[in-house]
């Protein structure tokens, strides 16, 4: 611990008064699922006025085409929300990053749409705490570093995208070009209830394999089929069995069939691999591209592989320890006691650091229950948490490094 300075203590004091339960229960008012784009439209557009704010210009900008892969083989472009995108500074000596995402996994027709406060202190509602609190904690801070006589020393980019639930797919070349000239990079994921931050991360792949047979009478004449269902499932198996040694592998679902007396011809298997390190991304790649082959020849089908090794696994290497040491002593100095564990999750937290850019990724509120009905969002957590984004950028700057 140093202690707070005169000029640390006066951004501290503008963080925690910023409007911040306001904003998320505006922002979380409104739908903002991934295919949501009505609802993800309405939400950049409060957004781009609540950062205008800052000095510099904010943009809704297009995002690069991804494509979907539907329960009949067929590969179809999908629409995306803008992301926003605002630079301040480009010519401080000191450069930084800052990230978010402003979509949601609850679709425009799911029930949990409502918002609710709670006698525990905890505001209960989609998104509050993925990532709506995140956001306006990031806001807050921003808006306190403006105010200090530190603030010419520092430039950063603000990119809050609109598909990091679905895997960023839209918005990972924009992330990765922010990052690059940055010493180091925040990002808002929710910090769990206890305020433990997330350390290092396992990646992620998602697939979808498309199985193509031959269709035949199931009883007059099954040898002349090709069973996609049965190839698909012993890729499934197999595929499954390979795990372990830094590699989870969950095949989660096999769409194809039809009925009874048909030999099915089509299927597609999804599945999801967990990597811990670029070793596990180098044996799952292998495994892929052998068992397809086994199983093509095996079952006489055509494979064809659709997906990515998405989010590349995230260490704690000697300069996100730095970041990390760093975040600890300013909440040291707040009062607060800063933790971090690996977690098996993945955010753009994975694509930052893959940049090779030093980034805590659980820099938002905390919150938890996320991705379901009992999502929640503790509320005196939003100056707390805005408190120790201002003085971590601020230190940043003062140093000029990490």
């Amino acid at each position: 611990m140093r202690g707070l300075n005169e000029h640390e203590t006066a951004a501290i004091l503008v963080a925690r008064a910023q409007p911040m339960l306001q904003q998320v229960e505006q922002w979380s008012a409104v739908n903002s699922g991934t295919r949501n784009l009505g609802g993800l439209a309405e939400v950049a557009d409060m957004l781009r006025t609540a950062f205008d704010t800052l000095p510099g210009k904010v943009a809704l900008i297009e995002g690069d085409t991804a494509e979907s892969v539907g329960s009949d083989g067929s590969v179809a472009v999908l629409d995306h929300g803008r992301h926003l995108h605002l630079s301040v500074r480009p010519e401080a000596p000191v450069q930084l990053l800052l990230t978010g995402h402003m979509d949601t996994v609850y679709p425009i027709d799911h029930p949990f749409q409502a918002l609710t406060m709670r006698d525990d202190g905890t505001l209960n509602g989609p998104g509050v705490a993925d990532m709506k609190g995140g956001l306006a904690v990031m806001l807050a801070a921003l808006v306190a570093v403006e105010t200090s006589p530190l603030a010419d020393q520092i430039g950063y980019d603000v990119v809050i995208n609109s598909d990091e639930e679905t895997g960023s797919f839209s918005s990972s070349a924009l992330i990765r070009r922010m990052a690059q000239g940055k010493i180091a990079a925040l990002t808002y994921e929710p910090a769990l209830p206890d305020g433990t931050l997330a350390g290092a991360r396992g990646g992620t792949g998602n697939f979808s394999i498309v199985v193509t047979g031959r269709s035949a009478h199931a009883g007059r004449n099954p040898e002349d089929g090709r069973n996609a269902i049965v190839a698909a499932a012993d890729l499934a198996v197999r595929l499954h069995a390979a795990r372990g040694d830094g590699l989870a592998v969950n095949p989660a679902r096999i769409e194809g069939g039809g009925p009874n007396n048909v030999v099915p011809d089509h299927a597609v298997l999804r599945i999801n691999f967990r990597p811990a390190d670029p070793a596990a991304i180098a044996r799952a790649q292998a495994l892929l591209d052998t068992t397809i082959a086994a199983v093509s020849a095996q079952h006489d089908v055509t494979i064809a592989l659709h997906g990515s090794f998405n989010r590349p696994p995230k260490p704690i290497d000697p300069g996100a320890a730095k970041l990390f040491d760093l975040v600890k002593t300013c909440g040291a100095d707040l009062g607060l006691d800063i933790g971090w564990r690996a977690t098996g999750g993945v955010c753009d937290g994975n694509t930052i650091a893959a940049c090779g850019v030093p980034v805590v990724d659980t820099m938002g509120a905390r919150g938890g229950a996320i991705h379901s009905p009992d999502e929640y969002l503790i509320v005196d957590s939003l100056p707390e948490r805005a408190a120790l984004s201002a003085l971590t950028l601020l230190r940043i700057a003062e140093k000029g490094q990490l």
